[in-house]
């Protein structure tokens, strides 16, 4: 499994993202939307 998390300048977890497989373009996605 693989965890990728937005997080704010402070160190808060603004959202995440749990994969099954390591997938580099789901996770620009998933940044792209949550920044």
């Amino acid at each position: 499994m693989y965890l990728y998390r937005a997080v704010d300048s402070e160190g808060n977890t603004i959202d995440f993202y749990l994969s099954k497989s390591r997938n580099h373009k789901a996770a620009k996605r998933f940044f792209k939307k949550a920044l």
